[in-house]
């Protein structure tokens, strides 16, 4: 909307940070989310912010100081590690005459380079729009008015910056139309793959914690994965064999990060509802990284946000091979770690499993099958029953419902066998007339039981 730097991306980088906070992964991951956006770091600068600059975001003194920089270093863009005002943004171009960026905008701006589905590409544009619905402003400097030559026409008509904002705003409805669509298109897969009796795992987690790694090495697939932030926006279902459980769908989803945009958020809504969804998360964690601890903490806010913090979890401490090499060679130089290292434990009283894998090697692998198996058991319900000739209304809604895997006629009745999810199967518990309470009697589980056990009675 107005004229910009077409030359490189040499950026130079700002980090506020609170008097007595510093904290130089939050420099580092920063430095990173520019690099992954394509731009090279110049140089970086701190910036003590007690109270924000209504004008500047930090203080006038440093302000003049990020100008002086970024000239001696002959910097295209500054990239602030905060959110920045509409005004706040538009007031520190015009003082350093160079394009600046918030870490709102820098993310966007990684996720529109790597959307490649139909899907992801409108859910971007949507957040961009959004973001760039408050910064019209500074785009016009002239502001002219349309004039009309006809009669009728007559007057001082819109201002180019009202036009702008009504064409954005229709923009941004058609995108959350076709959104809305794409969204009841997943809800019909989704309900489609509850009827076909295949349980959903989901690997959420930090982005850059090794998702996709443990994706293809899984599932034998080729999702692309690198070590970057956000290599993978897109979801990937894959189905996964060879488990005690029986076979799954493992879902490949976008990796979360601190202060995540809430427009993003929401825009990835429909996208982020395969982890909502599942019937178990797999949160991959860094294990070799020194902050995982709040890691963890980012992701289940945003798995709150969501709506996704009641679903069952099993932690994945992924890359534990760097880690147990650096403990390593700090002891003795070597640079292998010890099988022990690969194990399969609980915290929270036993309750919540934690895998120790390196998805690169494949090893440890077989205790997060374990682990997973353990965890689906207790969320399906497998078993045969008997139906009555008598229970042709109770047959027709297990039909409905999509719970009946198989099915054998005989004189006695219907012999079905139900392999579903247990939120499926709990709700029919209800049914009028007697059926209800039937199922429920054989379907009863056992205290401890990984699935309902037909031969035992109510009580």
């Amino acid at each position: 909307m107005f004229e910009r730097s077409k030359k490189g991306e040499r950026a130079l980088l700002l980090q506020p940070q609170a008097p007595g906070q510093a904290d130089p992964q939050a420099l580092d991951e920063f430095a990173e989310l520019a690099r992954s956006a394509g731009a090279t770091v110049a140089g970086q600068l701190l910036a003590r912010v007690e109270r924000a600059n209504p004008r500047y975001f930090v203080g006038s003194g440093k302000a003049e100081e990020l100008r002086e920089q970024r000239q001696a270093l002959d910097a295209d863009l500054i990239l602030v590690n905060h959110a920045l005002s509409p005004v706040q943004e538009r007031n520190l171009e015009q003082l350093t005459q160079c394009r600046v960026v918030d870490r709102t905008g820098l993310i966007l701006d990684i996720f529109a380079q790597r959307a490649r589905s139909h899907e992801g590409k409108l859910q971007v544009e949507l957040a961009q729009l959004k973001h760039m619905s408050t910064r019209l402003v500074r785009g016009w400097t002239h502001l002219e008015r349309q004039r009309g030559g006809s009669i009728g026409l007559r007057g001082p008509g819109e201002t180019q910056l009202e036009l702008d904002r009504r064409l954005l705003g229709e923009r941004v409805k058609q995108l959350q139309k076709r959104l809305d669509k794409v969204e009841t298109q997943r809800a019909t897969a989704r309900r489609a793959r509850q009827r076909n009796a295949l349980p959903v795992v989901a690997l959420v987690g930090y982005t850059n914690a090794g998702k996709s790694t443990l994706f293809n090495t899984l599932t034998g697939a080729a999702v692309y994965a690198a070590d970057q932030l956000f290599a993978t926006l897109d979801p990937t279902l894959r189905r996964l064999d060879g488990l005690d459980c029986g076979p799954l769908l493992l879902a490949d989803t976008v990796g979360f990060i601190r202060e995540l945009p809430h427009d993003l958020v929401a825009a990835f809504r429909a996208t982020l509802a395969e982890a909502r969804d599942a019937d178990l998360l797999l949160h991959v964690v860094d294990a070799a990284d020194p902050e995982r601890d709040e890691r963890i903490a980012d992701v289940e806010r945003v798995l709150a946000e969501i709506g996704a913090a009641e679903v069952p979890q099993v932690l994945v401490y992924n890359k534990i091979d760097l880690l147990a090499a650096a403990d390593q060679a700090d002891h003795s130089g070597a640079a292998s770690a010890p099988a022990a290292a690969y194990r399969l434990d609980h915290i929270d009283g036993g309750e919540l499993p934690r895998a120790w894998v390196s998805a690169r090697s494949g090893a440890g692998l077989e205790g997060l099958r374990r682990a997973i198996a353990a965890r689906l058991g207790t969320q399906r319900v497998c078993a045969d029953l008997l139906l009555p000739p008598v229970a042709g209304r109770l047959r027709a809604r297990l039909h409905a419902q999509g719970l009946v895997a198989h099915e054998r006629v005989s004189e006695q009745g219907w012999h079905v066998h139900i392999d579903a999810p247990r939120v499926l199967v709990e709700p029919l518990f209800g049914m009028p007339d007697g059926d209800g309470s039937w199922l429920r009697e054989h379907l009863l589980a056992a205290v401890q039981g990984a699935t309902y056990n037909p031969a035992t009675t109510a009580s």
